[in-house]
């Protein structure tokens, strides 16, 4: 695999550690269905999952990797020999195998969870490397907790790691600790100190414990780093993962600044997170960020009017770069005349005047009594007002600009709502 200076390499590891979430588990159906889409989206490595795990997370691997042909299919294993043994039978149909060995790296872990000396770290990290790089030539190694280990025994490690064969260097922040300052500062030191680091792709894998992974992401970018590891709709342990469709989306809208590239089809991002959102049955949180239901949407009255002239006034990408729905007139208590005025127009019905401000009078009473307004809310507004007319008042209509303000005077609190 050639790596352009500006290209990323995306890998996804929605399908290993994604369905790690508590309540994300997958069947071996499922995930090969998703593979299927990854591997339409245009990801360049996809994580299958964990063999030594589970039989079903084996049969996974072993099913993706006789069926997925065009990307990089990896397998994690700890660098133990029935891991990676198991590991590499699971993906010997692959076109393209990555085995993807890892071992913790900091004091916490060393001390308290493995009970293991640093020099003991190093000969099992060594050993590991070494056995996985007889089954495939495209290995990865990953310092777990990289970001809280010792820099200087980080060094030995990945200088070790890239001696024995390693392609690709994985520093996690495997508890999202990070700031995006430390991840670009810590891989340009890394790769500054370890002599061997030219002769392996360095990676990121970020955790969202404090909600920066993307931006940890975007962040070691700049510090040298070339793959990234990340998920359909930010899934994984805890908080989560760096999300893939946000990364993809930050590159290609802030390309001034974040001058990368990846492969990904960026107008199959919003099928994709649907389809994982229907197979682990768990919702897309409704103001997620690109493939949220209200990522497009809008309802305050400002915004709708300054859609209405302009989509760039309050949106920075479409709807259509990400294969999702355009929703920009959601009527609610916070829309304007305007934006009531274009869905009348948009069911047949042609308000102006005294009409029109009858009708949104009627539909902002409705509105308080629900969050949005259906098309039939609007149809009952305008043809039960067209047999029973009478004598109507403006209402109060703070959102709509600039027209709203030469009809009544614009409450500054109704602006509140509209920001």
């Amino acid at each position: 695999m050639s790596h352009d200076p500006a290209r990323i390499v995306v890998f996804d590891t929605t399908l290993r550690d994604g369905e790690q979430a508590p309540g994300f588990s997958m069947d071996v159906a499922s995930k090969l269905t998703l593979a299927r889409a990854l591997d339409a989206l245009g990801v360049d490595i996809i994580e299958a999952g964990f063999p030594i795990a589970s039989p079903a997370d084996s049969e996974a691997t072993l099913q993706i990797a006789r069926e997925v042909r065009r990307p990089v299919i990896a397998a994690l294993a700890r660098c133990r020999q029935a891991d990676i043994e198991e590991a590499a039978r699971a993906l010997e149909p692959a076109e393209r195998r990555r085995i993807h060995t890892f071992l913790a790296t900091s004091d916490l872990h060393l001390e308290r969870k493995l009970r293991m000396t640093r020099e003991a770290c190093l000969e099992q990290i060594v050993s590991g490397v070494r056995r996985a790089r007889q089954h495939t030539d495209d290995v990865e190694f990953s310092a777990e907790d990289a970001t809280r280990s010792d820099l200087d025994f980080l060094c030995r490690v990945v200088e070790a790691a890239i001696r024995e064969g390693a392609t690709t260097i994985n520093l996690p922040d495997t508890v999202g600790y990070a700031t995006p300052t430390d991840l670009r500062e810590f891989f340009e030191e890394i790769r500054r100190r370890v002599p061997n680091a030219d002769r392996a792709v360095f990676s990121t894998h970020c955790h969202d414990d404090l909600g920066l992974a993307v931006a940890n992401s975007l962040a070691a970018f700049d510090g040298g780093v070339r793959q990234v590891e990340c998920t359909i709709n930010g899934i994984g342990e805890r908080a989560g993962n760096a999300s893939l469709e946000e990364i993809v989306m930050a590159l290609r809208v802030r390309h001034d600044r974040l001058p990368y590239d990846t492969g990904i089809r960026s107008e199959l991002l919003f099928d994709t997170s649907q389809l994982l959102s229907r197979v682990t049955n768990e919702p897309v949180q409704a103001n997620k960020a690109i493939v949220g239901r209200n990522a497009f949407a809008h309802e305050a009255g400002i915004h709708q009017d300054g859609m209405l002239k302009d989509r760039r006034t309050y949106e920075i990408m479409r709807a259509e770069d990400v294969g999702a729905p355009w929703n920009p007139m959601v009527l609610g208590k916070h829309s304007g005349r305007h934006a009531v005025q274009r869905r009348c127009a948009d069911l047949g019905f042609q308000v102006e005047g005294d009409e029109l401000i009858a009708v949104y009078r009627a539909l902002m009473v409705v509105a308080d009594d629900k969050k949005t307004l259906t098309d039939q809310d609007v149809r009952s507004a305008v043809n039960g007002l067209r047999t029973d007319s009478g004598p109507t008042n403006d209402p109060i209509d703070p959102f709509d600009t600039p027209s709203a303000a030469t009809h009544h005077t614009t409450h500054e609190s109704g602006y509140g709502h509209g920001v």
